[in-house]
């Protein structure tokens, strides 16, 4: 199958070209640069130059592809709005290209919110809706062109994808503890968070790509929940640092941006998803990925 792969050079999305090159599909990659281009040609993709604000490109992309597989987003955190924007105007797009040639349009979404008190389950809508939400309501969007005849699926990951290399939420945790001189949590840490290690989380995409049906939200969620008390334990321990709980009011001036998230439950469950696609974590804990110098 020819697949359109955006954030093709990314954390999770360069694992999951690898796997979708090994199952056999013909992969071509968005890259912003010439050595993310060169990155992917040496895993055997094709290149698409350009980025998410290309909406001509993404289209152009889109067109030529059997499968869209969308896991780019800006991650601005200083500019959220602008990164909303152009994630929904992206899934539009796709949308709009794949309308009613019933190929596959899998994107990647989030955990956060879904429940309140238990862990979130696939069959739980995101709450997030229209333009100004996070992630620009890209996930109902999207799941809204399934009546247009596109196989659109939901990807939703754990608020942390980890293993080595990793520069997304947990490393930036142990940045701050490091500056700030203690590995802190929010409140009492009893909030959790789901994980999923990179290696699982990409051969859940390639699963998802082949067995996952029109309208599904699959969890990328090995461990249903990490208490961040635990998290910051494992830091803490990791570096050298005491480890101590910050005060939630105080939480943004301590952490920066990550203080709005470390401080919210994202568990899940994937006992649907791993009935659905057969899928089996195999990798590492994060506690494990922590204690072994990951990060």
């Amino acid at each position: 199958m020819r697949v359109f792969v955006t954030g093709a050079s990314g954390w999770i999305g360069s694992a999951a070209v690898t796997e979708l090159v090994a199952a056999g599909h013909e992969v071509t990659g968005l890259a912003r640069s010439e050595a993310s281009a060169a990155a992917l040609a040496a895993q055997g993709a094709r290149v698409r130059r350009g980025d998410l604000d290309d909406l001509a490109g993404l289209r152009a992309g889109a067109e030529a592809a059997e499968a869209v597989l969308h896991l780019a987003n800006k991650h601005d955190w200083a500019n959220p709005a602008a990164s909303n924007a152009a994630e929904r105007a992206a899934v539009e797009t796709f949308g709009e290209v794949l309308a009613g040639s019933g190929r596959p349009l899998l994107f990647a979404s989030g955990l956060a919110a879904l429940a309140d008190g238990r862990p979130g389950a696939e069959t739980d809508p995101s709450p997030f809706h229209g333009p100004e939400s996070l992630r620009g309501g890209a996930e109902n969007r999207a799941l809204e062109f399934v009546e247009q005849g596109v196989h659109a699926v939901a990807l939703r990951f754990a608020p942390t994808v980890h293993g080595a290399g990793d520069h997304g939420f947990i490393a930036y945790l142990t940045a701050v503890a490091k500056e700030k001189g203690v590995s802190g949590y929010v409140g009492d840490g009893a909030n959790r968070w789901a994980a999923v290690h990179r290696s699982d989380a990409a051969r859940l995409v390639a699963l998802a790509l082949a067995k996952a049906p029109a309208g599904a939200r699959v969890h990328a969620a090995a461990e249903e929940g990490v208490a961040t008390r635990a998290i910051a334990e494992a830091i803490g321990r990791a570096h050298g640092l005491p480890v101590r709980s910050i005060d939630p009011d105080d939480a943004l001036s301590h952490f920066g941006f990550i203080g709005g998230f470390f401080g919210m439950e994202m568990s899940a469950t994937s006992t649907a998803t791993r009935e659905l696609l057969g899928w089996t974590p195999t990798g590492p804990t994060l506690i494990e990925d922590i204690d072994a110098g990951a990060y």
